[in-house]
């Protein structure tokens, strides 16, 4: 009898032991067939462009990562709070955006929601246990298309129309100077900040009056900007995205940032359960395909052989470790 019910008692072991080995690959195809949830919130309409590189990269992974996405824009900091919790309360697994103008809020709200994995643009680091930050590091792209402007004034002047003095901001136009003054010692700097991330009529405006002080060639940091330059018939560079259609005529390049390879990092951290607070700023830079200048298009047969041979040894340099874009985010000053 003991044998027998030994026998048996094993026998009913092992077969719960299946049941529940079935269960756990049941339960586990379930939990890999779940659609990773998606948020974003942001400050401004989708169109500014720094938002928007945000929002291509997340319809990108949308298709290439298999994740489902929604969004809210314009949102203003009075109901920023509100709409991230919305989103935190639906179930959402990762919640992204632009906190630049809602820092204080942002991170109170991922604190009451340690289960959600927060990831925001930012000029703050990351906060335990689960906001993580990035930023838009392009500054390298940007002194190469300095370079291209220095080398293609006329007048030693180049401007640059921005959003506001803050480091992010800083740092693109700093870095644009410093290139334009590498291979044009000559070159005078001029900046103008419209004191918003989104006012195009303003950014023209302000752009048409560095033209009349004599900049001819323009760095497009904000919307509004190639429209004036090509009003005006000068030379501009894009910002953000691949601006040409802007203006064919008068777009010489763009300073791309490219948002996918932080978008797809945060991704697969989160599905793996392996998000944490931390800085995704380094994902933006040229090495890691985060940003880049934009093709030529039409100027690539105007712009010389020299110009384009410069920058293409100089980016080069940058993406093997030899030459390092210096990185001020002090306030530029007119010159």
């Amino acid at each position: 009898m003991k044998k027998t019910s030994l026998n048996f008692a094993f026998r009913a072991t092992a077969t719960l032991f299946v049941a529940v080995a079935m269960f756990g690959l049941i339960v586990t195809d379930a939990m890999a067939g779940k659609k990773l949830r998606v948020a974003a919130v942001f400050e401004t309409p989708i169109e500014e462009p720094w938002v928007n590189q945000i929002h291509v990269a997340l319809k990108q992974a949308e298709k290439e990562l298999g994740i489902e996405y929604t969004w809210s824009e314009s949102v203003k900091s009075a109901d920023f709070a509100r709409v991230m919790r919305e989103y935190a309360e639906g179930g959402y697994d990762l919640i992204m955006g632009d906190a630049f103008g809602a820092e204080r809020i942002a991170r109170r709200v991922a604190k009451s929601y340690p289960k959600t994995a927060f990831t925001f643009g930012s000029g703050i680091g990351p906060a335990e246990p689960n906001f993580a930050v990035f930023d838009n590091w392009i500054h390298e792209p940007a002194y190469l298309a300095g370079m291209i402007a220095g080398k293609m004034t006329k007048k030693n002047k180049v401007g640059a129309v921005a959003a506001m003095t803050i480091p992010e901001v800083n740092r693109l136009c700093n870095a644009f100077c410093t290139g334009a003054k590498e291979v044009n010692p000559a070159v005078k700097c001029k900046f103008s900040f419209i004191g918003s991330f989104f006012d195009p009529p303003k950014a023209k405006e302000a752009a048409l009056a560095q033209i009349e002080q004599g900049v001819d060639v323009i760095y497009a940091e904000r919307f509004g900007v190639i429209e004036a330059a090509t009003e005006k018939g000068i030379p501009a560079i894009g910002n953000m995205s691949d601006q040409y259609e802007l203006g064919p005529g008068t777009v010489v390049t763009s300073v791309v940032w490219d948002m996918y390879p932080t978008v797809k990092q945060v991704v697969n951290q989160v599905k793996a359960g392996v998000f944490t607070s931390q800085d995704f700023g380094q994902f933006s830079f040229m090495g890691k395909s985060g940003s880049f200048l934009a093709p030529y298009h039409k100027w690539d047969s105007k712009l010389p052989s020299e110009v384009k041979d410069l920058v293409a040894k100089r980016k080069e340099e940058i993406l093997d470790g030899t030459f390092r874009v210096p990185i001020d985010e002090s306030a530029p000053k007119s010159e």
